[in-house]
């Protein structure tokens, strides 16, 4: 038996009940990922696995770090078909980790490939793959149509000009890819002279003159119109934690002063600046009717040499110990007490704060809209079975499961959609084994319902796209 095979992950009858009849065939949604929309646009025909498969994949260069391939072989000046090798040889050893699943599942899905990838099988596959992907039905637009994508939407600065979201739309491609509202650029007081330029940068795009914190949040209303327009219906931060620190509006304009200025501003003047951004622009946010959506607990940059050679995204990032409760709360309560509590995505990277994340949803549904705050799907170091499980768990153990919006692939690759698959399969075998115990009713109808929704029709609601 070839190792993907029809019931792998599906452990009993009910599972199996359970995925075939109602999460296999669902569409996708895709409502948070890091493709490249031009790519996209463009319907993009890449040369090879490499390209297509390894190249920006950070996931894939720190396992091959780990097993001790030189960087010659991975973000170096080695040839295509020397990278995969080194792959090839790096797969076989990384039973346990979801990579080896999801390497085994793609070559599957999307080329038919049966064969385990390892140093003697890797000459072949590239080979075989490489004819494939060189052929007219595997381009970008192909390959998430085999996976029955219906809409991604990708992560995009303020200031982007969304050209190739346009195109697509003007195509007559049955694909809808929408933007996503990503002001982390602008929180960056670290840098000075860069968060500087940006501003001016948005003055300029926004014909709008930046003379203080007023006139910026002016600017950024006209550029969240601007994406609104395009078709966005979310925003995306990628904080430590939240912060939340009192400020008055003198403070504010003080602050920013120093920042048109191009001045380092202290902690806690750092502090109040993203607090009073952050609040700003999901006050606007709620206006539009948008979802607004937090990565949380990250660490990034650790290693400062590799950083320095090859940027942010290197697989040099971690899982953060931060505190996360008492900014959340404050913030969340700051805008329920306007009103002005956009729909909501918390995202989660540290396990140990599971049900920190999902009783603090709790506190803010208002009965407004089901399951207006959500838990957000495993991320980033969390998006492997034990991670989904107990992301899983600790949703149905503290809120409803069935509210849920369901899984993202949170990817660069455009073979990430297997995600769905996995995910789809996982949440089949967990509510097939409650059944089997008896700790859920043996109703195949109204848990296939719920299967249903959280693959696809909860997020179909809940996002509204337009």
């Amino acid at each position: 038996m070839a190792f993907i095979h029809d019931n792998f992950l599906l452990e009993n009858s009910f599972a199996k009940q359970l995925y075939f009849n109602y999460a296999q065939n669902q569409p996708i949604i895709d409502y948070h990922n890091h493709l490249i929309p031009e790519l996209v646009a463009s319907n993009h025909q890449f040369d090879n696995l490499t390209q297509l498969w390894l190249d920006g994949d950070h996931y894939k260069w720190r396992a091959m770090r780990t097993w001790g391939i030189d960087e010659h072989f991975i973000t170096g000046e080695a040839s295509h078909q020397e990278k995969f090798q080194k792959w090839a040889e790096t797969v076989p050893y990384m039973l346990r980790n979801p990579l080896y699943h999801w390497t085994h599942l793609e070559l599957k899905r999307y080329f038919n490939v049966d064969d385990l990838l390892n140093a003697s099988s890797a000459n072949a596959i590239y080979n075989t793959t490489k004819e494939q992907i060189g052929s007219e039905n595997y381009r970008v637009q192909d390959l998430l149509s085999k996976m029955n994508v219906e809409v991604i939407c990708t992560t995009d600065d303020p200031l982007d000009d969304l050209k190739h979201h346009a195109a697509l739309e003007q195509s007559d491609s049955a694909l809808k890819m929408l933007p996503t509202f990503r002001p982390d650029a602008f929180f960056k007081t670290g840098s000075p002279e860069g968060l500087k330029q940006k501003i001016d940068l948005l003055s300029n795009i926004s014909s709008i003159t930046i003379t203080d914190f007023d006139s910026f949040v002016e600017a950024m209303s006209t550029r969240h119109q601007y994406f609104h327009n395009s078709g966005c219906r979310l925003s995306d931060h990628g904080l430590e934690s939240i912060p939340f620190e009192d400020y008055s509006s003198t403070e504010i304009e003080s602050i920013f002063y120093k920042v048109l200025s191009s001045n380092q501003l202290n902690s806690i003047e750092s502090r109040k600046y993203v607090t009073a951004c952050l609040l700003e622009f999901a006050k606007i946010e709620h206006g539009l009717g948008w979802v607004q959506q937090f990565h949380l607990g990250a660490i990034r940059d650790n290693n400062s040499r590799l950083n320095r050679i090859l940027g942010a995204d290197s697989g040099v990032d971690s899982i953060g110990d931060f505190s996360q409760a008492r900014g959340m709360s404050r913030f969340f309560d700051a805008l329920d007490a306007e009103d002005k509590l956009a729909k909501t995505i918390i995202y989660n990277l540290n396990p140990a704060d599971n049900e920190v994340f999902a009783t603090m949803i709790g506190n803010y549904n208002d009965g407004s809209i089901r399951g207006k705050m959500q838990f957000g799907s495993g991320w980033w170091f969390l998006d492997q079975l034990d991670g989904m499980e107990k992301q899983i768990n600790t949703l149905s153990n503290m809120g409803i499961l069935s509210c849920f919006v369901g899984m993202l692939t949170d990817s660069r690759s455009f073979l990430s959609f297997t995600r769905h698959e996995y995910f789809r399969r996982l949440l089949c075998n967990i509510l097939g084994k409650d059944i089997e115990k008896g700790l859920i009713s043996n109703d195949i109808q109204l848990v296939g319902s719920i299967v249903e929704k959280i693959c696809y029709s909860n997020a179909k609601n809940y996002f509204n796209f337009k």
